[in-house]
C-alpha cells in the first residue's frame, strides 16, 4: 500500500514521518499522474486559499475530485479538512466539496490562539488524543451520512464520511500513530 500525501504546502513532511512510523510508504503528490499510484490520499494543514490555487495551478483539483468521488480514500488535516468540505462559511474560496459538512475556518482564532486539548475518540480507543489545534477550523453541520467522531467545546473537530477522514486539528504533530492508523484500517483497508 502506498500513500500519497499532497506536497504543495504545509505539513506534509510530518505525515510521511507518522505513515513511515505506521508501515506504511508515502509518496509526495505534486502532479497529476502521482495520483494514479496512490492507494489513499492525505491532504495536509496549511493555508487553504493558497492549497486551493496550488491544486489548480498544478492541475490537482479536478483529479482529486473525480478520484474522491470515485472513492479513493482522502484525510483532510486542518486545511486539508476545509478543502473537503462542502461549504465553507462565508467563503467562495475553491474547495473539493467531497465532504457532506460546512466548515467554519480560523474558529478557534489566530496563529498566537494555538492550543493542546486532550481530545476523547472512542473510535481510536480509550485513551485521550493530545490534539494541536492551529488556526484551526471546525465543522458547523454535517449532513446524514457523516459520523461525527469528536467535539472539543461541543464542536466537531472530527469527522468520517465513508471513506473521507477530516480532522480539525494535526495528528501529524505528534508522536500518537492512532489517527493515522484508524485512517488506514476503516477508510484505506476498508475498499
Amino acid at each position: 500500500m502506498k500513500v500519497g500525501v499532497l506536497a504543495l504546502q504545509g505539513a506534509f513532511r510530518e505525515h510521511e514521518k507518522i505513515l513511515d512510523a505506521c508501515g506504511v510508504e508515502a509518496a509526495q503528490v505534486r502532479k497529476p499522474q502521482q495520483l494514479d499510484n496512490v492507494s489513499a490520499l492525505i491532504i495536509p494543514g496549511g493555508e487553504s486559499t493558497t492549497i486551493g490555487k496550488l491544486l489548480i495551478e498544478f492541475q490537482l483539483f479536478e483529479s482529486i475530485v473525480k478520484l474522491g468521488r470515485e472513492g479513493l480514500p482522502i484525510f483532510g488535516t486542518c486545511a486539508g479538512l476545509i478543502m473537503m468540505a462542502r461549504e465553507i462559511a462565508g467563503s467562495a474560496q475553491p474547495r473539493l466539496g467531497l465532504m457532506d459538512i460546512c466548515v467554519e475556518r480560523n474558529a478557534f482564532g489566530r496563529q498566537a490562539d494555538s492550543f493542546e486539548a486532550s481530545l476523547e475518540i472512542p473510535a481510536i480507543g480509550e485513551q485521550p488524543f493530545q490534539a494541536v489545534f492551529i488556526r484551526a477550523p471546525y465543522i458547523i453541520e454535517t449532513g446524514s451520512g457523516v459520523e461525527v467522531l469528536a467535539r472539543f467545546q461541543e464542536k466537531i473537530v472530527f469527522a468520517r464520511q465513508g471513506r473521507l477522514l477530516a480532522a480539525a486539528f494535526h495528528p501529524e504533530l505528534t508522536g500518537d500513530l492512532r489517527v493515522h492508523q484508524y485512517f488506514l484500517e476503516k477508510c484505506v483497508k476498508a475498499t
